[in-house]
């Protein structure tokens, strides 16, 4: 039976350290309709309450910032990918901050509690820190490790304590308690900005990271059928797209930390859709658009649609 497309706009940012990618979702409805494009008239939508007031809140853990209102955001995505899932829709999320994929990642898992998940992180960043970890205490930092359950103890530099240590283990056991993805079953695309615990923490999980260079020099379409092998006995896999994965120079600096020397958006096109060629997929999200930081007018959000709009061609393909 086909599956009917459903769109989940989840306007929240308080996992990151800059205001503004709450906004990104209708910056690229305006580039939708900039291009005189109705894509957002074509499916149903569903939008999301968000806790983005609790930016004003007085922060009093730097370890973990807003961690009750993030919890509470993932939690209320979670739900919404589980239900949607459960009713034959498949959930494709738009999102402010890259803490949200915690969320997703978490629903899917509770639609499909005993199918074994994949996850690829197409990012200029790892976000494999936890509280433990985290020199700046932004959650959009940490959704990977809390998805992986997986402290980083042996990088320990923060003590975490009180609210801080009771939301994070909340935020571990979204959806179904405990891992939600095995490291195996993890793989990057584009990461090049991270810090040592990161870096130590990939060594030791042995996360493959297909870095812009590698792609390029052995060929897109040979690096994605190495993910697709190496992702044979999963049964699904979610695809979690950071525009800040796209090189800020070439693109845009329309997003919240910005790194050059990253993929185009042709090559971030191919890359998906070659995964939802395999007709594994069960869900994509998109991250990062902040309009505010954008001086070029409204380019990432542009860039991000065509995407998006590319994308979901050959999602209806292979629904």
């Amino acid at each position: 039976m086909s599956k009917s497309i459903k769109i989940i706009k989840n306007r929240s940012d308080i996992g990151a350290g800059t205001r503004g990618s709450d906004l990104g979702i209708d910056a690229i409805e305006i580039a939708a309709i900039n291009e005189k494009n109705d894509y957002f008239n074509q499916f149903d939508f569903e939008d999301l309450e968000t806790e983005n007031e609790s930016i004003y809140n007085k922060v009093t853990n730097s370890f973990a910032k807003r961690v009750k209102s993030v919890y509470e955001q993932c939690e209320r995505l979670s739900t919404s990918v589980a239900r949607n899932i459960n009713e034959g829709n498949f959930p494709l999320v738009i999102s402010g901050d890259h803490s949200s994929a915690l969320g997703t990642i978490s629903g899917i898992k509770a639609a499909h509690p005993n199918k074994r998940l994949g996850v690829v992180w197409i990012d200029a960043h790892a976000d494999i820190h936890s509280p433990y970890t985290s020199p700046s205490g932004n959650i959009h930092g940490m959704p990977l490790a809390a998805a992986l359950a997986d402290d980083n103890l042996d990088c320990q530099i923060n003590e975490v304590t009180g609210d801080t240590e009771k939301y994070w283990n909340a935020m571990k056991n979204i959806g179904v308690d405990g891992a939600k993805v095995l490291a195996q079953d993890v793989v990057y695309f584009g990461v090049r900005d991270t810090e040592e615990p990161e870096d130590k923490q990939i060594a030791k999980l042995g996360i493959k990271n297909y870095m812009v260079h590698e792609v390029r020099y052995r060929g897109l379409e040979t690096c994605v059928n190495e993910v697709l092998d190496t992702m044979s006995n999963c049964d699904m896999i979610y695809i979690s797209f950071d525009v800040d994965s796209m090189d800020c120079d070439l693109i845009s600096y329309g997003t919240g930390t910005p790194v050059p020397k990253g993929f185009d958006q042709h090559e971030i096109i191919a890359i998906i859709n070659q995964l939802l060629a395999s007709k594994k997929v069960a869900s994509v999200e998109f991250v990062e658009v902040n309009p505010l930081l954008d001086f070029k007018g409204n380019k990432m959000a542009e860039t991000a649609f065509e995407v998006l709009d590319a994308v979901t061609k050959q999602l209806k393909e292979v629904l």
